[in-house]
């Protein structure tokens, strides 16, 4: 693996600071740059919404929510105000 000297000596002082060792931080970024360019095998989120395309406000995203939560547990309480 290749590295810019000016990033090797942030990761040098970042190490000293943190109390870690440079392959620790190294081994962190490397992590986080494979997790970031992961392709996975499901989508993130399985469901889908219907909308009105436009914007809801605060009041129906919490309505949305809560009418989602009562048919999931089978709650057929009116939701709070």
């Amino acid at each position: 693996m290749y590295a810019d000297p000016e990033d090797l000596a942030i990761i040098k002082e970042a190490a000293k600071r943190r109390g870690v060792s440079e392959a620790e931080l190294i081994r962190q970024g490397t992590h986080l740059a494979a997790m970031a360019n992961r392709v996975w095998d499901e989508p993130l989120f399985s469901r889908t919404f219907e909308g009105s395309g436009r914007t809801p406000g605060k009041a129906e995203v919490r309505e949305a929510v809560a009418e989602a939560v009562r048919r999931e547990t089978g709650t057929e309480a009116e939701p709070a105000a």
